[in-house]
């Protein structure tokens, strides 16, 4: 049986995160994240970004930051040997225990054809609230989705009964599939 372990992201995880990230998005033509992102990610966000490794290989990662109680998350991604396991079910789990108490909103943005990704974001409860045209260049289109903090709070009790908070892993109503299409957060205020 496979050891899965998540950990909040470290200064030496960022040659993993780079690897991840031209695995998983560079063979698709997505436009990579900058190092210096990433970079703060490991350095400076480590409360809100998590690596995933499956038997000690990074298998995939979640980056995000907190700025005045509003969560963004800008990616969530998985290599495709590992979509389906409960690599993203110990990435939402970590995610959620580290912004429920400490947010009172979370932001995604996402590509209209993205459909695991979109569907993950309405397991957790997040409405889309806008379409943003030319969001990363020209024709370019993102839904903004966003959890608010009546929706993080009316969920909070189901998030400790599937496990994603508190104590003892417990099993998880298994989210949708796996993606490893990138899910931006979006980085004004929307």
């Amino acid at each position: 049986m496979a050891t899965y372990e998540v950990q909040p992201l470290h200064s030496d995880d960022f040659q993993d995160i780079m690897r991840l990230e031209e695995e998983i998005f560079g063979g698709d033509g997505e436009p990579l994240l900058g190092p210096y992102y990433v970079r703060l990610c490991c350095d400076f966000m480590q409360h809100t970004c998590f690596i995933a490794r499956v038997d000690g290989r990074a298998a995939g990662y979640l980056l995000s930051f907190v700025r005045d109680r509003e969560a963004y998350c800008t990616t969530l991604a998985v290599l495709k040997e590992f979509q389906g396991t409960r690599v993203v079910h110990k990435l939402v789990q970590a995610f959620m225990r580290a912004i429920v108490d400490e947010v009172d909103a979370c932001w995604f943005t996402v590509k209209e054809d993205n459909l695991p990704a979109r569907a993950i974001h309405a397991w957790l409860g997040a409405e889309n609230v806008d379409v943003r045209h030319d969001f990363y260049g020209p024709g370019d289109e993102r839904i903004v989705s966003r959890i608010n903090r009546e929706v993080l709070a009316r969920f909070k009790q189901r998030y400790q009964r599937m496990g994603l908070l508190g104590g003892a892993e417990r099993p998880l109503a298994t989210p949708p599939s796996a993606f490893g299409r990138r899910v931006q957060g979006s980085g004004a205020s929307a």
